[in-house]
């Protein structure tokens, strides 16, 4: 039977992070899956501030992980408590480089290398699916079916992108 708990603060900071994420990745992924509707408002207003939405979700997750390494007291020199907890420690150090380059001097200065660093992205994207996915598991709040279908489903759209771009090639 599955329980139902409220959330944590760290999980909350988590949720955040997980749907400010998505806002960033929906933009390109609707462009490509649903093209009627690329001019529309909200993607229009997400690409717009896409990076600046990035940089919250990257503040949300070094929160979400910073509260629970000190709750819990992790020790990240020991190698079983690191596997553990590889999936968020990969995509919180793609965050941070992502977060550390979503400014105009970092565009300017990378030129095209800018855009190949920032398709890390969709690494990003399949660690976190996941890492919510292992680490939510038996650990059901209220935020978590919502964490669930929004990483799940962005994921799937991102494959369907993947075979209109390939169909389209041929």
């Amino acid at each position: 039977m599955i329980v139902i708990d409220s959330p944590p603060l760290e999980n909350c900071l988590g949720f955040l992070a997980l749907s400010s994420y998505v806002m960033t990745l929906a933009p390109s992924i609707s462009r490509i899956v649903f093209p009627k509707y690329k001019k529309a408002f909200l993607p229009k207003i997400l690409l717009k501030n896409r990076r600046l939405i990035g940089v919250f979700a990257f503040l949300f997750a070094f929160f979400h992980g910073w509260l629970l390494i000190n709750k819990r007291h992790i020790d990240f020199s020991d190698f079983r408590t690191s596997w553990i907890y590889c999936q968020g420690i990969a995509t919180m150090i793609i965050f941070t480089v992502l977060a550390a380059t979503s400014n105009d001097w970092s565009v300017k200065a990378l030129k095209k290398n800018w855009k190949q660093l920032h398709r890390l992205t969709y690494l990003a994207m399949f660690l976190l699916t996941w890492h919510v996915w292992d680490k939510m598991s038996g650990h059901w709040t209220y935020v978590t079916p919502i964490s669930m279908v929004a990483i799940l489903s962005t994921t799937a759209l991102y494959f369907l992108r993947l075979w209109y771009e390939h169909r389209a090639e041929n």
